[in-house]
Order: structure tokens, then sequence, then C-alpha cells
């Protein structure tokens, strides 16, 4: 007699954007609710789904209270040890700020699994229950990988994966690195491990959320944004420099002044993919960084805001949050790699 297997329990959270969109008139929203959602495509065999409707919106309308609702909602159903790991249907717009705000936090080896769409609920083309059909076969398999998104046949780690195609279906990728994995004839392949720091506690529920900025510069640019943003009370700024992370000597002395109140500032790049580095003075990242700001590494604008928010809700001193700010942006190196780098 052939042993029945238990199902694997998935629940999926529904946040809106385009998997959830329909025709309005004029345009498309979200209007769709998860069950909506989860109909319109198959389900893997040996899959258990619940919904839970959290919100309905386009992602462009993503907020930091939303994205940290999204983060205690994911920690209430892994308090359930029958669940086995939890889907979050996002739009593409700003699902690599939310996976990694949770990816910051997420502290079980349960998987944490966002998909989206390009195209619309119900289009005969539709990328959404493809998506859909691989972020439950992906939940259902892996473990201790943190979170993840999973996209257009692809694994990849929340860090450092960004939207990198306005339309196309192969919205996401780490431009400086690769997928962890790739799924096909019914099985998850991962390839890669994943780095991440030690999780940070989940922020107090009643928390002030504090506000974050990002600024950019360009030719001809001058600090006045960069001062309009603490002028509207900014406890942490993003400076989108140029190249390997370099700005211009009057954006320095701005970073310096606001470092000496109390805000945290992080420079990341316009660039698309690379490290930044310290190679240049003159208002470059050499003389960045000794003004107090952290360079964010491989990170880019909107993951850096998100890790610049992190370490503000943290319980940390100010004279602290540069370091742990640090740690966030900083993946640890596996061990075959650290084990590499001290017998050089």
């Amino acid at each position: 007699m052939d042993r029945i297997r238990t199902p694997k329990r998935i629940t999926l959270i529904s946040t809106g954007g385009t998997i959830a969109s329909r025709w309005q008139g004029t345009g498309y929203a979200a209007d769709a609710g998860g069950d909506t959602v989860l109909a319109s495509a198959a389900v893997p065999d040996g899959v258990a789904v619940e919904v839970v409707d959290l919100f309905n919106v386009n992602s462009s309308r993503m907020t930091s209270e939303r994205q940290l609702t999204l983060l205690r909602t994911v920690r209430e159903v892994l308090a359930d040890p029958d669940v086995d790991g939890i889907v979050v249907t996002h739009g593409t717009d700003t699902l690599e700020e939310s996976a990694f705000l949770l990816d910051l936090h997420h502290d079980d080896p349960r998987p944490v699994v966002f998909t989206g769409a390009q195209k619309p609920l119900g289009a005969t083309d539709g990328d959404g229950p493809g998506n859909m059909y691989d972020a439950l076969q992906v939940a259902a398999s892996v473990r201790d990988l943190g979170v993840l998104v999973v996209f257009d046949g692809r694994v990849h780690a929340a860090r450092g994966t960004v939207k990198t195609q306005t339309l196309a279906e192969n919205a996401f990728a780490d431009p400086s690195a690769g997928p962890l994995g790739r799924l096909g004839f019914g099985r998850v392949d991962i390839r890669t491990e994943v780095r991440r720091p030690a999780p940070l506690p989940a922020p107090p529920e009643k928390t002030r959320i504090p506000r974050v900025d990002i600024v950019m510069h360009h030719s001809d640019a001058d600090p006045a944004l960069f001062e309009a943003a603490l002028a509207a009370g900014a406890r942490g700024i993003v400076l989108v420099a140029t190249g390997a992370g370099n700005a211009t000597p009057e954006f320095v002395d701005a970073v310096s002044a606001a470092v000496r109140h109390g805000v945290l500032v992080a420079v990341s790049t316009r660039v698309p993919a690379g490290p930044l580095a310290e190679i240049y003075t003159g208002g470059g990242a050499v003389d960045l960084v000794a003004a107090g700001a952290v360079l964010s590494g491989t990170l880019r604008a909107g993951q850096t805001r998100i890790a610049v928010l992190a370490a503000l809700l943290a319980d940390a001193t100010s004279a602290s949050r540069p370091d742990l700010l640090r740690r966030l942006i900083a993946a640890p190196l596996p061990q075959s790699d650290a084990a590499d780098g001290k017998a050089a």
C-alpha cells in the first residue's frame, strides 16, 4: 500500500500588484483578492494553500508602514509550526524593497518567496500563473535560504535582486551576481550559496517610522536637494553617486554636517552593477567615507534605503548605527571564501 503523503502547507499572502490587476476603464489597478489570483494558477501536487488578503495596492503605493505590517504578518504566520512556507504576491515596482526588508529580519529556516507578474490578471499570455506555480513549488521545497524572489523560472536571493526590466517577463536579476537557481521539469535546482548577515529582531509594533530619502548626484548637481531632505526631517539619506561612489566636495561638506547631527548617510551608485570602492578623492568615495558616509557595497538605491531604515528602526545608539549599517550591507562570505581570504 502506498503511503499517503501529507501535503505541504503554504500560506499565500496577497498584497496586490499587477498579478492582481484588472482593467479599470483607463488603465490597470490591483483589485483582485488572493483567492482569485490563486485560482488563475495550477497548484503543485502535494501542496495545500491558505490565503491571507493583507492589502490590495499597486506597489508604487507601497509604504514603510505597509512593509512593516507585512513583516509582522509573516512572523505571525510562521508562529504556526505546521506551516511549511510562505508565498507573497507583490507588485514588481517595489518588490525588491519589501523582500529585502523581510530578509534583513527573517530568522526562520522556512522560506518566504516573493513573486508577481508583468502582465495583468486574465491576460491570455499572462506570466502570473506560471510565476505563482513556481513560487509555490519553491516554498514547498527549500529551507535555510532566507527570503527569495521567484520570477520567470529563476530563483533569486532577496539581497541584491532588483527590477531590471520595465515590461519584459524576466523582470528581476542581481546585476552584480546571478540567480541562486532555476526551475524546470518539476524540480527546483539551487546552485549558489546564500550570503546573509545575522537577522535583526523585528521592530516594536508601535514604532515611529523615520524619514529616509534618496538624493541623486549628476552633472551640475549641488547639495540643495540633500539639504532639503534634512530640512524635511530625514534621519537617513541615501546619496546615489556616480561611478564607484563619487560626488563633489560640496556633497562631502553636506554629508559631514548631516553626520555630525546624527543623520545616517549611505552612498549607492546609479551604475547598474559592481561594488562601490574608495578610489577617488576630490569629492569621491574616499572623502565621502571620511565624512562619515557608509558605502552600500553592491546594493542599489532602493535596497540601500531599506538597510538605512532597518538600522534606524533597530534598538541601537546613534553612534553604533553606522557599524550596524555596514553589517547589514556587507553580507558575510561563505566559509570556503573566508578561509581562502585568510590563506591569502
